[in-house]
């Protein structure tokens, strides 16, 4: 059987890239058929703002090309992937899932992470729907449409980065690119049953993405395997000037120690981030703790963590907005704008004392670190929603769907932690559970990752839609 015949999702993306540079397998027949499935697919999931086959096309003769003269193209080469739409893609308007920033300028260059894939040999095959301006759990998108999960259409993708995470879920691409400032990597992981990287806050830059939080943003990969998280991470590591948050740091090549017998000390997270999670969550969080042999827990102050991120949120994005807020608050989504309006008109006061508490949290993790290398959570209070519900059960009380989805990722994203999100399933949806990590300890979050899916606990469905 050739390469290009075998089942998308029993492929991982060095195998992809290998074929690829030994001459076995074409980047542009690999190409056209990863457009093909997204144009009979896309229809039903709705994962892609716009799709860049001329583009990818180009891109890949270039791949072929240079495998034909005899030099290798990249670790990644040919390997189809997306990025969410608030990423600088060259020639294109970064519509950050609004329609206010239709008005902006074109990009004049790729956003310094995809320049890096490029670079490594991997092809952009398209742009990925999201919550306006990334403020949402679940890309229900008043302008662009809703996401649906590849699992079950009747459900949400999960969010902000819910076109990210679908796409790859349903195989339209085989690893893209989100951005998580209170959960929105590791909520659509969790929900569409896939694996998801939150690095730490300053490792990677930012630089050609359009912001949220200029103080929480992270940016970091999907994929279907660890492998495949891993080779994205560690293509996209280094320092740029261009985002003030980028720490200079060396590059840490994780994937290779993915095989390395995980032996660190492990604790599981209790407290706000156990009541806070329904009996799915709470149980497959259990699962990891048995491989793992924890004995065990440890309590943070999640509620007043999860209070803080929130002020923090919705102040700096009303402050983004401020403007448009003014000048044309009927184009914004109406959930979003009723947040940043919000947002916009809060006490200095309650931001300080926010700000405040964030250095008070962050040592108390810190502590905790001294403790363990890995703390465990489950990532979302319960698995996905139906799209359009309007309230979830948390801790036995009916609560907003949108606004809580991230209840659990919140308060650890507010502090900058390095997680890995890894998909559980049982005989019901998935729902996937936090790995956290110390910062700048992607390593471990990853190595303990490859360790679950060994196991066999992790699973990426196996059965992708025709």
């Amino acid at each position: 059987m050739k390469l290009l015949d075998y089942p998308v999702d029993l492929i991982g993306i060095a195998t992809i890239a290998r074929g690829v540079r030994e001459g076995r397998l074409s980047a542009v027949a690999l190409i056209e058929s990863r457009l093909a499935r997204i144009e009979r697919l896309n229809p039903r999931f709705n994962c892609f703002t716009e799709i860049l086959g001329e583009r990818a096309r180009r891109e890949a003769e270039a791949v072929d090309a240079l495998v034909a003269a005899g030099r290798d193209p990249g670790p990644l080469a040919g390997v189809p992937f997306g990025v969410k739409d608030n990423y600088d893609v060259a020639g294109r308007i970064t519509t950050a899932g609004s329609i206010i920033n239709r008005d902006r300028a074109a990009a004049a260059s790729d956003a310094v992470l995809l320049q890096r894939l490029t670079a490594s040999g991997a092809v952009l095959v398209g742009t990925q729907n999201m919550d306006e301006y990334a403020y949402g759990f679940t890309t229900e998108n008043h302008h662009y449409g809703p996401t649906r999960n590849p699992i079950d259409t009747e459900r949400s993708a999960g969010g902000s980065s819910g076109g990210s995470a679908a796409s790859v879920a349903a195989g339209l691409c085989d690893f893209s690119l989100g951005t998580d400032t209170n959960g929105s990597i590791r909520v659509p992981s969790s929900f569409c049953g896939i694996f998801g990287l939150k690095p730490t806050f300053g490792r990677l830059p930012r630089t050609g993405t359009f912001p949220f939080v200029h103080e929480l943003d992270h940016l970091g990969p999907f994929a279907r395997s660890v492998a495949d998280l891993a080779l994205v991470y560690d293509m996209v590591q280094g320092f740029d000037a261009g985002d003030a948050a980028c720490a200079d740091r060396p590059v840490d090549a994780a994937r290779h120690g993915l095989d390395i017998a995980w032996t660190g000390s492990t604790a599981l997270l209790d407290g706000w981030f156990d009541s806070m999670a329904d009996a799915q969550g709470r149980a497959a969080a259990a699962c990891v703790a048995e491989v793992f042999g924890v004995t065990t827990r440890v309590s943070l102050s999640g509620a007043q963590a999860r209070a803080a991120a929130f002020v923090m949120t919705s102040a700096s994005g009303g402050n983004l907005h401020l403007e448009s807020l003014r000048h044309r608050a009927a184009d914004f989504d109406p959930a979003t704008r009723d947040r940043l309006l919000a947002g916009a008109l809060l006490p200095a006061n309650a931001v300080l004392q926010a700000q405040r508490f964030r250095s008070l949290f962050r040592e108390q993790v810190l502590g905790a670190f001294r403790h363990h290398d890995l703390l465990i959570a489950p990532a979302t209070p319960c698995a996905a929603p139906l799209l359009g519900q309007p309230t979830i059960e948390v801790d036995g009380k009916p609560v907003p769907t949108r606004a809580n989805i991230g209840l659990l990722t919140q308060p650890l994203s507010f502090i900058g932690l390095p997680i890995v999100t890894v998909p559980i399933t049982s005989d019901a949806l998935p729902i996937g559970v936090q790995l956290i990590a110390p910062p700048w300890r992607e390593d471990l979050a990853l190595q303990a990752a490859a360790h679950l899916e060994r196991s066999g606990l992790t699973h990426v469905q196996s059965g992708l839609p025709c």
